[in-house]
């Protein structure tokens, strides 16, 4: 007697639905017509079968793999969360049997307020990113080299975006051939970045059939500007200097350095060069999340880093004014507190119908203090939040402008 169609074994983490109830005894090409929770999502160009399902607490996808391939990309995601990595979030992993066989499949968080590469091209309102695509791929790929992650298939379609405070922020979506080290080789880097080459070459070329591209990137440049930037970046995350032992001061100029490119430093080690006279600096950096970490810790809130940096200044901004009002010196904890409670919080709730249907928060909030700085511009003088945020609401939300 053969075995029962249907589900197999599923291993689900807590915090996301069971999935019992979906068709796990057909191919995921049949079930339009048999799950009532499929909806359409645009989404990039697959290799494997995928649908996406909605429940009450979100949105997500499910993708058709082989049985060993879904579990090894399941604990790549798995490995990737715990280190706080850019990359769509593992719900759980299914072991199914239909009529063709043994399957599984791959159950991820959709991730929201995301948008594929095509979409960038084929939606109008959102010329401005196009050309972000370049740093948002190099910072990616930094990343996860620096945490020792070979992806090993980079593409476009295996990425998505957030619009991140006017840039986007990248984020893995497929991890099957993927392998996790505790350091990357310049051979495995390369490696990535020759596959990366080739990727984008193919894919927006095929884009180009479609649509037309923006003249900055051109389809068989686009690769190799990615990893000229990628190795601008690397470069100066992991570069030495040698200082004497007077020069201190260098030290933390370095560290400033580092955070106003996003990167968190664990630590610096301070080498003796042999002349006795110099040492040798180098830092040991973490994670590309320096202003989300700071802005998590002045005030809860939770963001892209560009849009946690401009919130950051925002910040300091505020510190300033306080300061100068008062004449005395002022805490960034205490300025930050009285930052959400006099000018986010308010905003927040003025832009309420407007989240979700135009972006998210605190994306709209960024867009909010741009408006507002083009329109003190213009008048010559402060115009005040809850100018800018009427104005903007009637200008951009009203329209129905993303």
């Amino acid at each position: 007697m053969s075995p029962p169609l249907g589900l197999s074994a599923l291993q689900v983490r807590t915090g996301h639905p069971d999935f019992l109830d979906l068709p796990w005894s057909r191919r995921l090409a049949s079930w339009p017509g048999a799950c009532e929770r499929l909806v359409d999502v645009p989404r990039g160009i697959s290799r494997h079968e995928v649908v996406f399902v909605q429940y009450e607490g979100g949105l997500y996808a499910v993708k058709e793999l082989p049985p060993e391939l879904g579990e090894r990309e399941y604990d790549a995601l798995r490995w990737l969360e715990e280190r706080d990595l850019p990359a769509v979030t593992p719900a759980g992993h299914a072991r199914v049997r239909t009529a063709e066989g043994e399957g599984s499949a791959l159950i991820t968080r959709f991730l929201e307020n995301s948008l594929p590469y095509r979409t960038l091209f084929q939606s109008p309102g959102l010329e401005r990113y196009r050309e972000r695509l370049l740093d948002s791929i190099a910072g990616l790929l930094v990343r996860l080299h620096l945490a020792g992650f070979h992806w090993g298939d980079f593409s476009l379609s295996n990425t998505l975006f957030r619009r991140d405070a006017g840039e986007l922020q990248a984020y893995l979506v497929d991890a099957e051939t993927s392998e996790m080290h505790e350091q990357l080789s310049d051979g495995q880097r390369n490696l990535d970045l020759e596959i990366l080459e080739m990727n984008v070459a193919g894919e927006l070329e095929d884009l180009s059939m479609i649509t037309e591209l923006p003249p900055a990137l051109d389809v068989f440049e686009t690769g190799a500007q990615i990893r000229q930037r990628y190795d601008q970046l690397w470069s100066e995350i992991s570069r030495e200097e040698v200082l004497t032992p007077d020069e201190h001061w260098r030290i933390h100029e370095r560290i400033r350095a580092l955070n106003a490119l996003g990167f968190s430093v664990a630590e610096v080690d301070l080498v003796a060069t042999g002349d006795g006279s110099k040492l040798r600096m180098r830092t040991i950096v973490t994670d590309r999340d320096y202003h989300r970490h700071t802005l998590h810790g002045l005030t809860g809130i939770i963001a892209e880093e560009r849009q946690a940096a401009v919130m950051v200044n925002d910040i300091r901004e505020q510190r300033a004014t306080i300061m100068h009002d008062r004449n005395l010196s002022v805490p960034l904890s205490v300025a930050a507190h009285r930052w959400r409670t006099d000018r986010y919080d308010p905003a927040m709730q003025s832009l309420a119908p407007a989240i979700g249907v135009h972006g998210e928060a605190a994306e709209l909030f960024c867009q909010v203090l741009e408006h507002k700085w083009y329109l003190s511009e213009r008048a010559g003088a402060d115009v005040g939040m809850q100018a800018a945020i009427a104005n903007f609401l009637e200008r951009f939300a009203g329209a129905g402008s993303s």
